[in-house]
């Protein structure tokens, strides 16, 4: 579900005139068109229709069901539309929306999976904290639960592969533990994603710097905003590989002729 807050829905459903009934100008197919080249979706197959049949209720539910960087891909992709009409909403209520819009863009959705995946609720706890300081636009105040939410994965996905670890063990650490297990086991296949994973390793050192001197963990001066979200953009990136490349290996097996004994790999 998109978190929106109820000015947001306000603004919303002013800007796409849906107190109507209706989204703008759409038809029922010109709508259905729409929203599947924006996000894919087909907003009348059948998981939008719970809250009635008129396309503003289609809307409503599509708001309420999807994640946040899906809603917000499909209200940037109608604002955009909106502002082409002859009367379009005006300038303030366009922009306002374009906001609401990228705020709910820059949430990364996976976080979501994640934390249904583990079933911990210390983790989902640490996951909504991520995910409010992205939403609020704040992503200096959230570094320190990054990294917290970062070395708890780490630990996570390390101890479903038999990797051992100990809690003294910093993100870096962590991380190349478990790359030197995906890389035994035939997990990372191009040289390309080997190379991009190494840079990772190094970022992911600085990361501990950061979190201890640059964020709320301490009595710090925090980060300024871009740079901040620099490094929650890097460090989600890894997050999202992680994930998918967890999906993909739901059984992590030793090659043929390979022992469980430590490696010679380039991590």
């Amino acid at each position: 579900m998109a978190d929106l807050a109820f000015t947001e829905w306000s603004q919303i459903e002013q800007c796409f005139g849906m107190k109507s009934g209706y989204v703008l100008d759409f038809s029922d197919r010109t709508f259905e068109q729409f929203v599947r080249d924006a996000v894919g979706r087909g907003i009348y197959d059948g998981a939008y229709s719970f809250n009635g049949t008129s396309k503003a209720k289609h809307l409503r539910s599509f708001l309420e069901v999807e994640p946040n960087h899906v809603v917000g891909t499909l209200i940037a992709a109608l604002v955009e539309y909106a502002g082409t009409r002859d009367s379009p909403p005006s300038a303030e209520l366009l922009a306002a929306c374009r906001g609401i819009a990228e705020r709910l863009k820059q949430c990364a959705g996976i976080l979501e999976n994640i934390a249904a995946d583990t079933g911990e609720a210390t983790f989902a706890a640490l996951t909504k904290e991520v995910r409010w300081s992205i939403q609020r636009n704040e992503p200096a105040t959230g570094l320190d639960r990054l990294h917290t939410f970062f070395v708890d994965l780490m630990r996570t996905v390390c101890k479903g592969r038999g990797v051992p670890t100990t809690r003294e063990e910093p993100a870096h650490s962590l991380l190349g533990k478990y790359l030197k297990q995906c890389k035994r086991v035939g997990h990372i296949e191009s040289e390309m994603t080997e190379r991009i994973l190494k840079y990772a390793l190094s970022t992911m050192e600085s990361f501990n710097h950061v979190r201890n001197n640059q964020s709320m963990a301490h009595s710090n001066p925090i980060l300024n905003h871009d740079e901040a979200l620099l490094i929650f953009n890097h460090v989600i990136a890894v997050v999202n590989f992680i994930h998918a490349l967890e999906k993909r290996n739901d059984r992590p097996a030793t090659p043929p002729g390979e022992s469980d004994g430590e490696p010679d790999a380039p991590f």
